[in-house]
């Protein structure tokens, strides 16, 4: 750990840039692929697999439906963490902290990016809602194809935001034999700045 401080100062960041950058090189499939983890108003947790889609000083940010499970314990409980594993090269992020509403433009920005059928599918899909039939679901889609047919942008659906895990401490897990594996965590202090701990495996 003192050589990565040494490397790195006080900055977890870019740690984390650099070993996501390793993954992508070694993981076959989604290498920005994060379990999020929430709670509901009461405490009760859930947690799925979605895509960061960036991440710097500000946070790590992803999206999705604010309708959906995750949108509504988000909205409840606006507390969160992240768990990044990459089994290619043993290694681990973890990273706890509170959720904040990315910008509107952000959100647009990278709807825009998104394939057609990406968007037709959010417009679409009422996330995590019950129905009857697949049918129904094609039918929807179907509704928005005719819908947007033709349109040079697709706009974004209101219930469709960006959201930013701020983090508070962010640890880092590297796979060792005997499972006495490297953990080191960093904290953020009340100044704003980085302090950083060996944790026991």
């Amino acid at each position: 750990m003192n050589e990565i401080i040494q490397k790195y100062g006080n900055n977890p960041i870019e740690l984390c840039q650099d070993w996501l950058a390793d993954a992508v090189k070694s993981e076959p499939n989604d290498p920005e692929a994060v379990c999020l983890a929430t709670c509901d108003s009461e405490g009760n947790p859930s947690n799925r697999m979605v895509l960061i889609k960036g991440f710097d000083e500000k946070g790590f940010k992803f999206h999705t439906n604010a309708d959906s499970r995750k949108g509504q314990d988000m909205t409840d409980n606006p507390k969160a963490a992240m768990c990044l594993y990459w089994k290619s090269i043993r290694k681990q992020i973890r990273i706890e902290g509170r959720i904040e509403m990315a910008a509107q433009d952000e959100a647009n920005e990278y709807f825009d990016t998104r394939p057609i059928e990406r968007q037709i599918g959010a417009w679409a899909s009422k996330q995590s809602q019950p129905f009857d039939k697949w049918a129904e679901l094609e039918a929807a889609v179907k509704k928005y194809e005719d819908e947007f047919a033709g349109a040079d942008n697709i706009p974004r659906p209101e219930y469709w935001k960006g959201y930013r895990l701020v983090p508070n401490s962010i640890e880092f897990w590297i796979a060792d034999k005997d499972r006495l594996h490297t953990r080191f965590v960093y904290t953020k202090t009340s100044d704003g700045n980085w302090t950083a701990h060996w944790l026991c495996p």
